[in-house]
């Protein structure tokens, strides 16, 4: 269950979780809480996890799609949960969904002897 797809997308989650907690923090003027934080990160590591668990796909755009829609999705829960304060963080979730599905797309298919899945 640990598949080359699941690393890249729970390592692109992960990171885009710290460039979230450091967005929050200056939209903030550093006055968000470390639980806030962490909540935020979190989301951006199981909307990697999510993304990991898709089945590849051979179309790049199907792909994006998806990404952007798994991607609203989990924001959406974090989003709700915070009485609907953080619009930016929302939208960025959606933007950051795309960036995990293509990153999962792109390197996962990387050791298959070169040969990338078809784009389209």
């Amino acid at each position: 269950m640990l598949t080359k797809r699941m690393k890249i997308s729970i390592v692109a989650g992960t990171l885009l979780g710290v460039v979230c907690i450091v967005g929050a923090q200056l939209r903030s003027g550093f006055e968000k809480e470390a639980l806030y934080l962490f909540a935020f990160w979190y989301n951006r590591l199981l909307m990697g996890v999510v993304i990991g668990l898709a089945r590849e796909t051979q179309e790049l755009n199907r792909a994006l799609g998806r990404g952007a829609v798994l991607g609203l999705l989990v924001s959406f829960a974090f989003y709700s949960s915070t009485g609907f304060e953080d619009a930016v963080g929302f939208a960025a979730g959606i933007v950051y969904g795309v960036i995990i599905e293509y990153a999962a797309y792109r390197f996962a298919n990387k050791s298959r002897g070169g040969k990338h899945l078809k784009r389209g």
